[in-house]
């Protein structure tokens, strides 16, 4: 699209296939033409709004930056979504450099390489903002860690080093109890006492097993079936701080020793349906100051609504004291104009605005 902030495609084809394999953050999309020649590969990161959507090419979406378009008849458009363009795709079929390995798909050697590392600077931090590393921890997101921790119940600033190192010393005494442990046995342990490193594993395979729309904001039930799964993450009753990066962490209980100073825990509060029968106007120090003030002030005369009311913009003023004047007046009229008089050069005086 116009608005697209990746390269050009140099791709160009009557009929290919595409193929897509991930890896962490990341997607790698393969173009295969069905004729002898060249496959293009190119690796996408999502940011916080990016997907892939199968629509008629006729009603693209907005924010459509890429598009793959089928021959059919009607044409339909695999499209790029991405609203707030955190995203991009860049070409060729390397995965980004510094990434560790996959949560998911090698989880082995993603358990092998947190473990090993320990001593790097990384772990001096809180769990929460290690746990967003992409080095040492590649898929793993702001709702995946505040999910993990609420599971393991677990403060999220508490020192990361503090907290694996306790796994390494499990790990190493449940090898030393049970050395020949079948790879069932093993599994089936981590399933009824999982640790840290394995729920950054098991968390988001509930999330894709539990169906492939999950996420999908123009499918409402699919979305609110995302929102009953999630146990911490913006669910009312957490609290929340703001972490060093500015990301916010959803927690229950206390946060750590090494939470941000300064800061005050807020609390997600149930949003709860207004009932159209019983709507009250919200009310706040504000407008309760004013109802006061309303409160003990005496009420205005009808007649002097009107006349004020019906009276130009410039005489409002003039026209109120008026009317309330008139009646309680018992002085002859000379006297009142020279009373008048003299207020108002003493208001000039002042510098304050008169009438002309």
């Amino acid at each position: 699209s116009a608005v697209g902030r990746g390269p050009e495609v140099p791709f160009s084809s009557e009929a290919y296939r595409i193929s897509a394999t991930s890896r962490g953050k990341e997607l790698r999309l393969t173009l295969a033409p069905l004729s002898p020649a060249a496959t293009q590969d190119l690796v996408f990161r999502f940011g916080m709004s990016g997907s892939f959507r199968l629509c008629p090419a006729a009603q693209l979406p907005r924010h459509a930056h890429l598009r793959f378009l089928t021959r059919e008849s009607p044409p339909r458009a695999l499209c790029f979504v991405d609203a707030r363009r955190f995203g991009s795709w860049r070409l060729g079929d390397a995965w980004q450099l510094g990434r560790g390995p996959c949560v998911l798909s090698e989880y082995q050697a993603f358990r092998e390489n947190v473990l090993k590392n320990l001593d790097d600077k990384a772990f001096d931090k809180p769990i929460c903002e290690a746990l967003l590393n992409q080095k040492f921890f590649n898929g793993i997101g702001n709702y995946l860690r505040a999910e993990i921790l609420y599971r393991l119940k677990i403060p999220p600033f508490e020192k990361a080093r503090t907290v694996l190192e306790a796994l390494k010393d499990q790990e190493q005494a449940r090898r030393k109890k049970n050395p020949s442990l079948t790879l069932s046995k093993k599994l089936k342990l981590m399933r009824e006492n999982p640790d840290l490193l394995e729920l950054c594993h098991t968390v988001p395979m509930e999330v894709i097993a539990a169906e492939k729309n999950l996420f999908d904001p123009d499918h409402s039930d699919n979305y609110a079936a995302f929102k009953n799964w999630l146990q911490c993450y913006l669910v009312p009753g957490m609290s929340s701080l703001r972490d060093r990066n500015g990301r916010t962490i959803w927690f229950q209980g206390e946060p750590g020793p090494m939470a941000p100073k300064g800061q005050t825990s807020r609390k997600k509060r149930a949003q709860l349906k207004a009932d159209p029968e019983a709507l009250t106007p919200k009310v706040t120090m504000r407008t309760s100051k004013r109802c006061s003030r309303a409160a003990a002030k005496p009420p205005k005369l009808a007649k002097e609504d009107e006349e004020v009311a019906d009276g130009p913009r410039k005489g409002r003023a003039r026209g109120r004291r008026k009317a309330t004047a008139a009646p309680a007046s018992s002085k002859p009229d000379a006297l009142v104009k020279a009373k008048r008089s003299r207020q108002t050069s003493a208001r000039r005086g002042r510098g304050e605005a008169g009438s002309p």
